[in-house]
């Protein structure tokens, strides 16, 4: 499932900006110039397969990047990078 997560650009923008560290929802919103409620789907499909993870902070929402998943598919396409 995070395979076709990773295969939308918006998407992977997202977890390229919260890949060093977490960054509030509105703050990505600005950042990739969409409205609030555009990331807020983009970061449902991120977080329900695993590669995101939101905290809540008082009202702030800030989004993790949970990239191990990642790491195995990185593992299993460098099999066939090398045949």
């Amino acid at each position: 499932m995070f395979t076709r997560a990773i295969a939308d650009p918006m998407r992977r923008a997202i977890i390229n900006m919260i890949a060093s560290k977490p960054y509030n929802v509105n703050a990505i919103a600005e950042k990739c110039n969409v409205s609030r409620q555009a990331i807020s789907l983009q970061l449902r499909i991120l977080t329900d397969c695993g590669l995101v993870k939101i905290k809540q902070q008082g009202r702030e929402r800030f989004c993790e990047a949970q990239l191990n998943q990642l790491r195995e598919v990185s593992a299993f396409v460098d099999q066939w990078r090398r045949c």
